[in-house]
C-alpha cells in the first residue's frame, strides 16, 4: 500500500468520532491527533494542522514541523499567532470567520436588549427582594435607534441582519469602501470616516481583529467622539478599547453603559472597577459559545481539506501582514 499523501495534525483535542469521520473522507490523508505529551507523533511529517486560541505556542509548532504548509486557526481572531516569522514564511493561513457570526450576533443584540429594558438594574432589585419597576422614561425601545457596527465582516453583517430586523439604522465601518453595501447595512463607511459615524450613534458595537491598527483605536480622545449617553459593546478584542479611558467615560456619564466580552487583561481583575459599575455588563468572553460552533468549524475544516487536496484556493485565507 503506497503511503498517504498528505498528513495533517490536530494541534487541539477532537473527538475520535470526528477523527474517524475525516479518516473516512479523506483516506488520502494521514491524521494526527495530540498525543500525551502534547503536540502529535510524527508531526515533523505534517503538511497542514489545525490549532485553537489556546493551542501550543506559534514557535512550538514551526520548529516541530518543518514541512509545514498550511495552519487553520479555528477561531477567527489571529492575534496569538501574529509574529513575523509566520508572516515570513510560505505558510498558508486561515481562520474560523464565520463560525461564530450567528451566537455572537445573537449576545450583542442580548446586551443591546438588555440595556433598553433595564435588566441588570431589575436583576439586582430581584436578588435584594426588591420591587422596583423603572420609570417610563428609564427604558428605550431599539427600533429607530442608530448602530454603528465597527468591522463589517462576517459577525458584523449577522449583527447588521438582526438589529436591521428590529427596525434599527445600521451604518457600517470597515477597512475602505464596499463597491456593494453587505446585508442589514444602511451605508458602510472607510475607517477614516469612524469618527463621523461615532458622533451619530446610539450604540457602537466593536467585531474587529486585534492589530497594531486597531490595538486602543478607541482611547480616551474617540471615547469622548462617541454621542453622549451611548452604549459601547465590545466583542472582538480587549486591546481595542483603552480600559483606563472607558472607566472614566462611564464614571463621567459620557458613556450610558458598557456590553464587555472582552477586556484587557483576561480574565479580568478582582479590584477592576468595571465589576462593580452599575452600567457595565461582562460576559467573560463567552459569546463565541455555542454547540453549533463546531458543527460549523468542522465543516468549514473538511471543505478547506478537499481544496487543499484537490489543489484549489481555500477558503478564509488570513492576510498575514494586515492581519486578518
Amino acid at each position: 500500500m503506497p503511503p498517504p499523501l498528505r498528513t495533517f495534525a490536530f494541534l487541539h483535542p477532537v473527538a475520535d468520532e470526528h477523527v474517524a469521520r475525516y479518516r473516512a473522507a479523506f483516506p488520502q490523508v494521514d491524521f494526527l491527533v495530540p498525543s500525551e505529551r502534547g503536540l502529535p507523533d510524527g508531526i515533523d511529517r505534517a503538511h497542514g494542522a489545525a490549532t485553537t486560541w489556546n493551542g501550543p505556542p506559534l514557535d512550538a509548532i514551526l520548529a516541530a514541523a518543518p514541512r509545514l504548509e498550511w495552519l487553520h486557526q479555528r477561531g477567527a481572531g489571529i492575534d496569538g499567532l501574529a509574529r513575523p516569522v509566520l508572516e515570513a514564511s510560505r505558510i498558508v493561513l486561515t481562520n474560523g470567520s464565520g463560525n461564530h457570526a450567528p451566537n455572537i450576533a445573537e449576545h450583542v443584540l442580548a446586551l443591546m436588549l438588555a440595556f433598553a429594558r433595564r435588566l441588570p438594574a431589575l436583576v439586582r432589585a430581584q436578588a435584594a427582594v426588591r420591587w422596583e419597576p423603572p420609570g417610563a422614561h428609564d427604558v428605550f425601545e431599539l427600533s429607530g435607534q442608530a448602530l454603528l457596527v465597527v468591522g463589517a465582516g462576517a459577525i458584523g453583517t449577522a449583527l447588521a441582519t438582526r438589529a436591521a430586523a428590529l427596525g434599527m439604522r445600521v451604518t457600517g465601518v470597515r477597512r475602505s469602501h464596499a463597491a456593494a453595501c453587505p446585508p442589514g447595512f444602511g451605508r458602510v463607511l472607510a475607517i477614516d470616516e469612524l469618527d463621523a459615524g461615532l458622533a451619530e450613534a446610539d450604540h457602537v458595537a466593536i467585531a474587529l481583529p486585534l492589530t497594531h491598527e486597531t490595538h486602543h483605536l478607541f482611547d480616551g480622545a474617540r471615547l469622548a467622539r462617541m454621542r453622549r449617553g451611548a452604549y459601547l459593546y465590545n466583542v472582538g478584542r480587549g486591546g481595542i478599547i483603552e480600559q483606563a479611558a472607558l472607566i472614566d467615560a462611564l464614571e463621567r456619564g459620557h458613556l450610558a453603559g458598557a456590553g464587555l466580552d472582552v477586556t484587557d487583561p483576561e480574565p479580568l481583575p478582582p479590584e477592576s472597577p468595571l465589576w462593580r459599575a452599575p452600567n457595565v455588563l461582562i460576559t467573560a468572553h463567552s459569546s463565541g459559545l455555542t454547540p453549533h460552533s463546531l458543527e460549523r468549524y468542522h465543516a468549514l475544516l473538511a471543505e478547506n481539506l478537499r481544496r487543499w487536496l484537490a489543489g484549489e484556493p481555500l477558503i478564509n485565507v488570513v492576510d498575514k501582514r494586515l492581519g486578518y
